[in-house]
């Protein structure tokens, strides 16, 4: 009759004390299944009712914390390990059973210090470990961005850590560059924005030497210029972008870098002010700069005259390039220069008499042109 009386739940000082080793097992399930060795001594500063843990002890939480990271537990999930194995421990504790209302008391408290100053820990080494999680993944994707876009490291081991970014190098690869007034940097939301613009498309987009680069697959033309607007709407007016052309597998990364950073330099001595440079527009001006002392030869012999000009050489070089990009239409020329008819026709006859070249007469237009574009890419005659 007496145990049929009993209360289901017996004075807790009655339970045997190997019921506070079936706790952690318990709480680990609360959790979600977590490692109950995250727990640590917990249960066994909580049953010593010291009132505060010293620095060996918090320290020794804060490395559970740190270790909970490298498990991938969420830190909701970690707190919740130790605020139920807190409350299932309570009651199974010797002096959470006592008469002695102020010794109850005085254990309660002592086991919520405890449990304040360890979950502190825990999640102040949960913090520690998670940032140094992000450091060492920052570090291996900057090494991972710099031997992609070097092309110095083997390809195999490129293939191997693309999939870890979501790429797959095996196929065409290109690379879209872009430079601003101020430098870009890793770990800013307008890379996070940038993604974000060109999520259907497969990418890495990162930063390097100030620069924001967009390694992507090869694409059609038309598919490729719907990335380059996205890119622009991001980025907005002030940011100029380069294409790189598209090669095969992991080394046509780094290829098609040297492509896009090329194509800007090239840009910037043309005096471009095209806001996308693209690296295949510019393989003549790669041509000429190719042979550069036959390219000053060129140049010398068919360009130097003009430098004895009223106004210098300046305005009859970009009018002899207006007057080949427009087909050697004078209308059109003039339309492009800003300036009359009479005014572009003026100048053309002076090219024709200072240098001997006429550029009405399309084999004479095309020497002039050839050397035009050399002295654009090299600066002349100001360097």
């Amino acid at each position: 009759m007496d145990a049929q009386r009993k209360s289901p739940k017996e004075p807790e000082s009655a339970r045997p004390a190997a019921d506070l080793r079936q706790v952690p097992r318990a709480a680990a399930g609360d959790a979600g299944g977590l490692d109950p060795g995250l727990l640590g001594d917990f249960l066994e500063r909580l049953a010593a009712r010291s009132t505060e843990l010293d620095r060996h002890q918090l320290a020794a939480f804060e490395a559970l914390g740190a270790r909970a990271v490298e498990q991938g537990v969420a830190l909701r999930a970690l707190v919740d390990l130790y605020l139920s194995a807190a409350w299932r421990a309570w009651p199974l504790l010797p002096a959470a059973g006592a008469a002695d209302a102020d010794t109850v008391r005085a254990a309660g408290t002592a086991v919520l210090h405890v449990v304040d100053d360890a979950v502190a820990a825990v999640a102040a080494g949960y913090e520690a470990g998670r940032r140094a999680m992000i450091r060492r993944e920052e570090s291996l994707r900057r090494e991972f961005v710099d031997d992609l876009l070097s092309g110095t490291a083997a390809p195999a081991s490129l293939l191997t850590r693309a999939d870890s970014y979501g790429l797959h190098l095996a196929g065409p690869q290109s690379v879209l560059l872009a430079v601003a007034a101020e430098p870009f940097r890793e770990a800013t939301p307008v890379l996070s924005e940038v993604s974000a613009a060109i999520a259907g498309v497969e990418s890495l987009v990162a930063t390097r030497e100030g620069a924001l680069v967009a390694v992507l697959p090869g694409l059609a033309a038309e598919r490729r210029d719907r990335v380059i607007a996205a890119v622009r709407r991001v980025l907005g007016g002030g940011a100029r972008l380069a294409a790189g052309r598209t090669y095969p597998g992991p080394t046509g990364v780094a290829r098609s870098y040297v492509d896009a950073r090329e194509a800007l330099a090239l840009a910037e001595r043309l005096h471009s002010g095209e806001p996308v440079v693209l690296a295949e527009r510019m393989v003549v001006y790669r041509v000429l700069l190719r042979d550069r002392a036959a390219l000053l030869d060129l140049i010398d012999s068919v360009l130097a005259p003009l430098q004895a000009a009223r106004g210098g050489a300046r305005p009859l070089l970009d009018t002899v390039h207006a007057f080949c990009a427009q087909g050697g239409n004078t209308t059109r020329t003039a339309e492009a220069l800003h300036l009359s008819p009479r005014a572009v026709t003026y100048r053309l006859a002076r090219v024709a008499e200072l240098t001997g070249w006429d550029p009405a007469d399309p084999e004479q237009r095309y020497v002039l042109h050839t050397a035009v574009l050399g002295a654009r890419a090299i600066g002349w005659p100001a360097h």
